[in-house]
């Protein structure tokens, strides 16, 4: 065990930096723990973060706005998702740049819906900076302070390794049907 924090904490801010391209939080909890544990700094991983997490937005921006018939394609199995975007968007104006960062499986697509419509991309980018700053600052404090019973739960999962994969069951099961309730489409009433 003490292998693999050497390396996370070796690697860990690339690993931080690549996984925080896709908006997750996963990393910053990870990132927040290992700090608390004092593998990592808490300064640096926070700014890697905000980094990774606002050039991430900006990019599917960018490629939804100017290469719009590469992410088409992608887009075909998202429909729902992607009409909840538009929605989001439609709905929230300005502010869903900050609420699409805490929404799982819209936070990748309404970067992409703003690209596809006349949304500014300048105020685009700068609202981006105090969402990312608001998205990291969010999970790395809760994290942090969290760490002693994020710790405690690792310990318990691996003395018991079958929870895990109940705890993944859960977790993905939870996802889908908020989005099948979200997106389910309306029965025509006579």
């Amino acid at each position: 065990m003490e292998d693999i924090l050497n390396s996370l904490s070796t690697y860990g801010y690339i690993a931080l930096f690549i996984y925080s391209l896709g908006g997750g939080f996963f990393g910053i909890v990870a990132a927040s723990t290992l700090s608390y544990m004092g593998k990592m700094d808490m300064a640096t991983s926070m700014a890697v973060a905000f980094l990774s997490n606002y050039i991430g937005d900006m990019g599917l921006f960018y490629m939804a706005r100017y290469n719009k018939d590469m992410i088409k394609p992608y887009m075909k199995n998202h429909r729902r998702k992607f009409a909840l975007s538009n929605l989001l968007v439609k709905k929230y104006g300005d502010w869903v740049v900050f609420i699409q960062k805490f929404i799982y499986g819209v936070k990748t697509l309404v970067p992409v819906a703003m690209g596809f419509s006349k949304y500014s991309f300048l105020k685009f980018g700068l609202l981006n900076i105090p969402a990312s700053t608001l998205f990291v600052a969010f999970f790395g404090f809760i994290s942090y302070q969290s760490s002693e019973a994020i710790i405690a739960a690792a310990t318990y999962i691996k003395s018991k390794p079958w929870i895990y994969p109940l705890v993944i069951i859960a977790i993905g099961s939870a996802i889908y049907f908020y989005f099948e309730k979200v997106t389910k489409k309306k029965e025509n009433r006579g």
